[in-house]
């Protein structure tokens, strides 16, 4: 059916769980940290509208959480299902990685989640902004982990191969391996970034409907000034990783670029827009800067970028998909650091919140930063193709011995079951944003107790929609 057979399908799959997956632990680490910031300046400043935000954001950090869980679980069970060759081959580094991310970051989180959902009035301020900080470092431990196991399968460094399987010799460069620091700084930011989009889209979202109240403005504010600040770091982040790719990954830059063929000695110009065609082996309708190509990926005016045409056509990667991915991940990125910048120029004029204009730009770029992060994973994960361990283990010679039928009813269930449960988890979630946060609701009061409903007795009930679980913290531990 379409042309596809059984490994496409799991493909297919694959990229259908990480997708929806991806977008949680994003969030999840951005609010964890925003939560911890929150938290603290309350306890510096003693200004109620920051407990307010806190309690407000908590609400839905445990919804976002919940559901990155039950995700996540299900993309670690597909390596042995879908993909039990590639366990078999390199099982012995990517399975340690990931148990380290268990015995860390996981049990670190589990450890401190149940004192920051529902010891708001059960422990001191500085053991529960404790809590907070420790989940915050947990999603960080978390993201180090797995973006460890990644970047190997990327650019694999501290093996051998025995008997036809990858033994590691050195797990300080399996770990350290040339990617993976800026794929980590990359996607820890990019985690950042979305969530302040997010934020400040809730808050755009209610100003524009006249809800305009401290709570809302600090929202607003604290997401742009996250903007003007760290959407610039990204792009220059961003410029470090492609270098380390043009030097590792040359061909996934090449397909990036839609670049096939040098001329001569000429430098490489910069296609801004196109169409690659792979069959005919050429980017038809391009839109080409002369020089920029060779500034931008090799910082220099002379040097030629490594063509696609220099590499077995098995060996190249899909570059119509990923010279359009990476366009809208650097587009978004773009327009992150333009809203930004507005933000603070409409901050000297003292109208960031009464700006119609500026409001329904920060409105429709909330779910920028998660678009960009999905563009970039598919720019990094079809780039890698045809290899699933790059240089080592090809995508078709990885996945199980399934059938296209068995695929075709696998993914069937994954696209129902998946639209039913995280679809309802997201309308949940946005019914919460819509909300907005309640003036005074951590205020002192005398509440609460076993058996009492300040007292949650579900992981979710966190998300409670009146907000009764969390009265004040008493003064000290």
């Amino acid at each position: 059916m379409f042309g596809l057979e059984a490994l496409d399908l799991a493909r297919i799959q694959f990229a259908f769980t990480i997708s929806f997956h991806i977008l949680f632990p994003a969030i999840t680490i951005g609010l964890a940290s925003y939560l911890a910031v929150l938290e603290g300046l309350w306890l510096k400043t003693h200004n109620d509208t920051y407990r307010d935000l806190y309690h407000f954001w908590s609400k839905i950090f445990a919804v976002n959480f919940g559901m990155g869980v039950v995700s996540g679980l299900v993309m670690a069970y597909q390596f042995g299902t879908n993909w039990s060759r590639f366990s078999d081959f390199a099982g012995s580094v990517t399975g340690p990685l990931l148990t380290y991310e268990v015995l860390t970051a996981f049990f670190l989180e589990a450890g401190f989640l149940g004192v920051m959902l529902f010891g708001w009035n059960k422990v001191g301020r500085k053991l529960h902004f404790f809590a907070t900080v420790m989940v915050a470092i947990g999603t960080l431990i978390s993201t180090f982990w797995i973006l460890a196991s990644n970047s190997w399968m990327q650019t694999p460094q501290g093996y051998e191969i025995v008997n036809g399987q990858v033994i590691p010799v050195d797990w300080l460069a399996v770990i350290f391996n040339p990617s993976f620091p800026y794929r980590l700084m990359h996607m820890a930011t990019a985690a950042f970034v979305a969530t302040a989009f997010f934020v400040g889209s809730s808050a755009a979202w209610h100003l524009l409907r006249g809800k305009d109240n401290p709570a809302i403005r600090t929202m607003l504010s604290m997401a742009m000034w996250m903007a003007l600040i760290v959407a610039p770091i990204q792009a220059v982040i961003g410029d470090f990783h492609g270098l380390n790719t043009l030097e590792h990954q040359p061909a996934k830059i090449a397909a990036i670029e839609g670049h096939w063929e040098n001329v001569g000695d000429e430098p490489t110009p910069l296609i801004l827009f196109g169409w690659p065609d792979m069959k005919a082996e050429k980017t038809k309708f391009a839109v080409e800067i002369p020089y920029l190509g060779s500034l931008i990926l090799t910082h220099s005016l002379d040097k030629q970028v490594p063509a696609l045409k220099e590499f077995p056509a098995q060996d190249r990667p899909n570059s119509t998909i990923v010279f359009w991915s990476f366009r809208v991940m650097v587009g978004l990125g773009f327009l992150m650091i333009f809203t930004g910048l507005w933000s603070l120029w409409l901050r000297k004029r003292d109208t960031l919140y009464t700006s119609r204009p500026f409001l329904y730009l920060a409105l429709w770029m909330g779910p920028a930063g998660l678009i960009a992060i999905l563009a970039g994973w598919f720019t990094t994960e079809i780039g890698r193709q045809p290899w699933v361990v790059y240089g080592l283990m090809r995508t078709a010679d990885a996945s199980s011995n399934h059938s296209f039928m068995q695929m075709s009813i696998t993914l069937i269930m994954f696209v129902v079951v998946y639209f039913a449960l995280f679809g309802a988890g997201l309308g949940y979630m946005m019914r919460l944003v819509r909300k907005g946060p309640k003036i005074d609701e951590g205020k002192e009061t005398n509440d609460g107790g076993p058996g009492q409903k300040r007292t949650p007795a579900r992981p979710l009930s966190a998300a409670d929609d009146d907000g009764e679980h969390s009265p004040s913290l008493t003064k000290e531990i």
